[in-house]
């Protein structure tokens, strides 16, 4: 089959892209801005890519396409679309492809959650490849154990980020209501995308047709501390359900728990210890989550922990961009209040007194409209100085981070960021920049000030 997918370089669609050309398919595609690295990436799976959703394809590289596959970026007045829908030719989403064509028959490991969701996925991936069971996996992100977003093979086993955004322009819920899967690990749940849901209840609905999407004798993995996941759960459950935390939680039955020191027990049962690279508690919990969904899939505990204990993380997840006179430069993927809170939690630990920079761009459509402001300065209590970006807000960052005083700095042309950061930097700074874009490659900017 010919299909052609719109929207083609978003993490997503452009993984599927990947695995639609692995299965046999011949694949083109388009999207507004078709740039490197997964440009490349396709590239070299000899997918040809258009710049562009010109009605034009449909006469030229479309023009034998037999389904067109439609990314959640595409909305209606998209003149590829609109051409599509005035001659009835066959469409589907990316979650909906994949429910037809790459799912049935195999054992999908799910990964949902408001935070962790592409570490976590990342880590049940790299145990299942430990053990020998060949995982195929699309993930949001790059873990850099395999070097790729998304993977075919032969195996039964399938990992999948499970993400809550909506699915397409023509279907509202999530994505992840379109995978069925027999392992759910349900990570936490907090408000968020704002854009496209009204308020934290919309998106607890939404969690709960997952729910109903497990088959009995599945399973789900959910964080027994999270008053949000109790609500889902207590709407119905049909599967087996076990918890994980730091601690059990009473009424909640024997859990999965796991100590600061990296200690994991099941009902109070010790299993072994946790020996992981990546910083702070909310990395540790993504651990336990995964190993206790590859347990369900037949590995063995210990396994998993050696796994683990290999485990090397995914790109802009505070990955280390490079170190200048003593002082390092970090990139992570960040655009949460928890998870900016969390991220900079978890480095202040490992570094001790050591002056932390924080660097914000608050770029995510959430962050754009200003609904978590409020949140932030108290999210970067663990950074001795922050550095903010509002060259594309709707909203005063002057006044929000007014607080933090002398501690905080706002700028609204990155060339001038990139310059006041670098004058006020000093040897043993780690610099954290946090974004979910590329952020005008501020890293690059920055590392070269630094030496120059």
């Amino acid at each position: 089959m010919h299909i052609h997918v719109l929207g083609i370089c978003g993490t997503f669609m452009g993984g599927l892209a990947a695995i639609a050309r692995a299965a046999g398919h011949a694949v083109t595609g388009c999207d507004a801005n078709v740039y490197p690295p997964m440009s490349t990436q396709l590239r070299a799976l000899g997918i040809e890519l258009t710049e562009g959703y010109d009605a034009a394809q449909l006469h030229g590289v479309a023009r034998d396409a037999e389904l067109f596959v439609v990314g959640n970026v595409v909305s209606r007045g998209n003149p590829l679309i609109e051409a599509i829908l005035d001659r009835g030719l066959p469409y589907a989403s990316g979650p909906e492809w994949l429910h037809d064509h790459i799912l049935p028959g195999r054992w999908t490991l799910a990964v949902a959650g408001t935070h962790g969701k592409t570490t976590t996925s990342s880590m049940l991936t790299s145990i299942l490849e430990h053990a020998n069971l060949n995982p195929g996996f699309l993930i949001g992100g790059v873990p850099r154990d395999f070097g790729v977003s998304a993977r075919l093979t032969d195996s039964a086993f399938f990992v999948i980020e499970a993400d809550e955004y909506d699915t397409a322009f023509f279907d509202k819920r999530s994505k992840f209501v379109h995978y069925g899967p027999r392992t759910l690990i349900l990570n936490n749940l907090e408000y968020d995308h704002a854009d496209i849901f009204p308020d934290l209840a919309a998106i607890e609905t939404q969690f709960h047709h997952l729910l109903r999407t497990v088959p009995r004798m599945g399973r789900i993995v959910v964080n027994g501390g999270d008053a949000a996941l109790a609500r889902v759960l207590a709407r119905g459950a049909w599967s087996e359900v076990e918890r994980f935390g730091a601690a059990e939680v009473p009424g909640n039955g024997p859990g999965w728990t796991i100590g600061i020191d990296g200690d994991i027990a099941l009902g109070g049962a010790a299993q072994g210890t946790l020996a992981l690279a990546m910083l702070g508690r909310h990395n540790q919990l993504n651990a336990l989550a995964a190993v206790a969904a590859a347990r369900h899939a037949g590995v063995p505990v210990a396994e998993s922990l050696a796994a683990l204990a290999r485990f090397e993380g995914v790109k802009r997840r505070m990955e280390l961009r490079g170190s200048v006179r003593g002082i390092d430069v970090y990139d992570d993927f960040a655009h949460h209040p928890t998870a900016i809170a969390t991220t900079l939690e978890g480095l202040r630990r490992r570094v001790g007194d050591a002056r932390i920079v924080a660097v914000l761009e608050p770029r995510s459509n959430t962050m754009k409209l200003g609904t978590m402001k409020a949140a932030l300065p108290a999210s970067v209590a663990a950074a001795d100085r922050v550095w903010c970006y509002a060259g594309h807000l709707g909203w005063d960052a002057g006044a929000v981070f007014a607080p933090l005083g002398e501690r905080a700095r706002v700028v609204e042309d990155l060339d001038a960021l990139v310059d006041a950061i670098a004058s006020d930097a000093r040897a043993g700074d780690k610099i954290v920049v946090m974004s979910n874009g590329a952020f005008g490659g501020i890293h690059d900017k920055l590392i070269a000030r630094l030496t120059a």
